[in-house]
This record gives C-alpha cells, structure tokens and sequence, in this order.
C-alpha cells in the first residue's frame, strides 16, 4: 500500500537506476564458435532506425497491399463498418447506452440533435441532476452504467466505500512497475501497469461474473493512480521533483486526481466540479465506437481482463480516438503561432482551407475536432462542455482563447463542405472543447487521453460484462478475399 503523504525516493531511485543499466543498454551475447555479432551502436541503429532495408521492404508492402477504392462498392463492404451516411453495421445488442442522431419524419430518418443515453437517461438530464443536487456525479453514474439503476443513497454509499477500499496497489508495485522504466507515453505507461497487474492476481484467468466485476471495481478505483504516478515517475527521470501523494478516502474521484497530481495538492471547487462532469461525459458511448468494440472483440475470445483493458487502451490511444483531444489542442496552439490576429476571420479561414489542402499543421488534412462518425447536427457532450467551458474561460481570463475556439467551431463545418464531399453534417465533436477544458485546468496534455481512459474504463467495464452475460460465441467478421490463386515456384525458377 503507498504510504500517506510525499515520500522523496532518492536511495531507492538509485538503486533501481543501478540495477536496470545493463537493461538499458545492449548486453552482447556470449560468441559461440563462428558467429559474429554486431556491436551495441550498431544493435541500437538498426533497431529504432528506418534502414534502407526497411525501406526496400516497405515499398514492397506498399506495392501489395493497395486495394482499389472502387472494390468496395462493388462487393458491397461497408468500410470502417459504417454507410455513406455513417450509419453503423448492426453487430450487437446492448442496454448500456444509446448514440442517437436521427428521428422518425413522415417515415423518414433525418438528422437531428444528438442525444446520448446512459441506461436509457439522458445525459443531459444526468449531467443536470447532480450539479444541481451539488454533488460529484462519477460514483453515481458508474454505479448506473454497472448495474443499470440509479443507485438511492445508501447504495451509493455502500458502492463509493467499495471503490475507495480499492484504492490501493499491491504492495511495491509503484517501485517495481511504475518507476522502473517510465514511458514517455502515459498510454503505454497505463498498458504496461494493467498488464503487470495480471501476474498479481491469482485469479486473473477466472471469467465468472463475480470474479471479472471484482477485477473491474479494481480498475476503476486504480486507474487515476496508475496515470498520475506514471506521470510524476517520468517527470523524474527527466529531472523533476518526485512526489506520490496516496489517494483521499474522502475525495472523489475528480478530487483526486486533481490532488495527486498538483505538487502543493490545491485545486478549487470548480476545477473539480468541471473534471467531475467530463469524467461522466467520457463515460461510454455505445457499444459501436472503436475502443468499445475492441472490449467486445477481445472479450469474445474468453481472455482474461486485463488484457481486455489493455487492448481497449491500445485503441483510445489513437488520434482518431482518444488521443484526438490532444491533437485539437495541438492544432490550436500552431494556429495561434501562424494567425497574428485571432479576430480575422479571413485569416482564420485560410489557415483551416491550409489544413484541408494538407498545408499546414500535420498535414493530415484534417480539421481535428470537427465531424463525428454518428452525429450530424450537434454533439450532446460538446454542448455540455460548451457551457461550462465559457464559463471557465471568464474566470481564467481566457476569453480571447475561447472566442477563437467558437469562431472556428462556426466556421469549419462551411469550409469542410467547400473543400471535401461530405454525405452528413459536419459539426464540433466532444474532443473539440475537452483538450481547451483541460488546458485551462492546468492538466497536462500528456494526461489528456489517459484521463478519458480513467472514465471509459467504466464503460468498457460495463460492456465487458454484458458479453460475458450474453454471447457465447468469439466474434468473428468476414473479409473477401481478393487474391487470386496461385501456384508455388521453387526457388531457382524464381
């Protein structure tokens, strides 16, 4: 159990660092009889370099691996699993939540404002709910995404005591995983520490319902320690002041984390009031988005929990997923170094047609934030965030900040449907707001998606479970196969 309070591990530190030089480096093998090796240098260029090897390879894979567009249509596959009109194919059921984007008209789907259901409520309703109450809304709506029900206040207390029992590692864990080899990365640093959990459970492989729940609860009382002591561990390698707070029995869950993470431990009510809701926010979303699915996928194959989670982490990392709000963060900070005057809107406006054009930024020709794979009109959780973004921007004195971000979340969507063709509408998403929310909560971006992954990990948690409970068969998709037969050439006639 991590000792209470800040604990400054120099010795120990040293001792690690000692005792993993030989891992840092390249041990050379002992030389049997006519075998010749190459050196370290050599070792470590060839493998964290594209040699010209690897690229003679690469344009192979290149050359034999291109699938003509058209073939899609033609054999009727719905790329990325969805329509023209985003519309996804059906490969499930589920209670847990609901993406709604479109309603009935005289018989007819048209897009309408998006709506986003927890257990059949209305996010917006539950957002409201607890705000007004005055109350953190994270054990409340875990609870409700886990067993279905909203929980009365007894059995939120009995559920919040559960959690903060949890609250704990297993003993020499934050030494022995965490600070032992700190990723740059805090993505990979949450993979490596959940699957080092597995070979602390003596009950890892166990799938029965009560067994798999446990491991779950576990999780989600643990994540917000394995993302901050990851950050903080790596921070010290790279020179910084080491510092682990434990966690608080009587804090929340966005209490902290805010606490962990902050060297003199402050934050004040509306920082946490804000992280709270963006928790609930990032909750789940359908059974359908990537890194959900995933958790299905792998799930189906009777793995255990761990490498559920880690699997699920593999797919929010991307930046077409999770790790999109660190990318519209980024987008904004090179346009704010590029446009001189944030009021110009014709400025603005050619440094978007530049993204699009594959121009500027990353080149990607992208507007990151923008477009959403089911909404067309609005993003219920973007406009949540919208709300109380304005308002924190008035109290950090960011004002300027944000009416950059709202001329171009007006703007893009005219540009998208200049530059592109588009079979939906185009609108700002939920990561949109979230990378300037948590910017002005002074979080650092490399928490950013890790913080998104400490709230889905209740939704994955939930739908790991419904598989469980409900399907007994692995999934399993078909691809067509496009290559043609061919006979086997010995080497000389090659």
């Amino acid at each position: 159990m991590v000792t209470v309070g800040i604990f400054v591990i120099y010795v120990l530190w040293e001792w690690l660092c000692i005792g993993m030089a030989d891992c840092t480096g390249y041990a050379v093998p002992v030389r049997q009889k006519g075998e010749v090796y190459m050196d370290n240098k050599k070792k470590e260029f060839s493998l964290f370099e594209v040699t010209p090897e690897i690229e003679h390879f690469a344009r192979l894979c290149d050359q034999n691996n291109g699938i003509d567009k058209e073939l899609y249509t033609k054999y009727e596959v719905k790329r990325g699993l969805r329509d023209l009109n985003g519309k996804g194919v059906l490969a499930g059921l589920t209670n847990i939540s609901d993406v709604c984007a479109k309603k009935l008209v005289d018989g007819v789907e048209v897009p309408c404002a998006g709506n986003l259901y927890y257990r059949g409520y209305n996010i917006k309703d539950l957002v409201k709910g607890f705000l007004e109450d005055k109350h953190f809304g994270f054990e409340e709506i875990a609870y409700l995404l886990l067993f279905g029900e909203l929980p009365n206040e007894k059995e939120l207390e009995v559920f919040h005591d559960t959690l903060v029992e949890r609250r704990t590692l297993p003993p020499t864990f934050v030494r022995d995983v965490i600070m032992k080899a700190p990723s740059r990365d805090m993505m990979i640093s949450l993979s490596r520490s959940i699957l080092n959990l597995y070979s602390y459970d003596d009950k890892a492989d166990d799938t029965t319902i009560p067994n798999v729940l446990r491991q779950c609860l576990n999780l989600i009382s643990e994540f917000p320690m394995l993302m901050v002591y990851g950050y903080h561990a790596y921070n010290y390698r790279l020179g910084e002041d080491l510092f682990i707070y434990a966690p608080s029995q009587e804090l929340s869950t966005a209490e902290n984390i805010l606490m962990m993470l902050r060297e003199d431990r402050k934050y004040t009510e509306l920082e946490a009031k804000i992280l709270d809701m963006a928790l609930v926010l990032h909750m789940d979303h359908g059974g359908g988005n990537n890194s959900t699915f995933t958790t299905h996928v792998v799930t189906s194959s009777g793995t255990d929990t761990y490498s559920t989670i880690a699997a699920a982490l593999a797919s929010l990392k991307g930046p077409k997923h999770g790790g999109a709000n660190i990318k519209v963060t980024q987008m904004f900070e090179d346009m704010k170094k590029v446009v001189k005057d944030w009021k110009d809107e014709d400025e603005v406006r050619r440094y978007l047609c530049n993204l699009l054009e594959k121009n500027g930024f990353d080149r990607k020709g992208l507007i990151y934030g923008m477009g959403h794979a089911i909404y067309s009109v609005s993003d219920p959780r973007a406009d949540i965030f919208k709300v109380f973004v304005k308002q924190l921007a008035q109290e950090k004195g960011c004002e300027e900040e944000y009416a950059l971000y709202e001329m171009v979340e007006n703007m893009a969507p005219k540009v998208i449907a200049e530059k592109r063709k588009i079979y939906k509408g185009v609108n700002a998403n939920v990561d949109f707001y979230s990378g300037l929310v948590y910017s002005m909560l002074d979080l650092p971006p490399a928490l950013y998606t890790p913080i998104f992954a400490a709230a889905r990990i209740v939704g994955w948690s939930a739908h790991r479970l419904e598989e469980l409970r409900n399907v007994d068969k692995i999934i399993r998709p078909a691809y067509k196969p496009l290559a043609e037969h061919r006979e086997y050439v010995r080497m000389e006639d090659r």
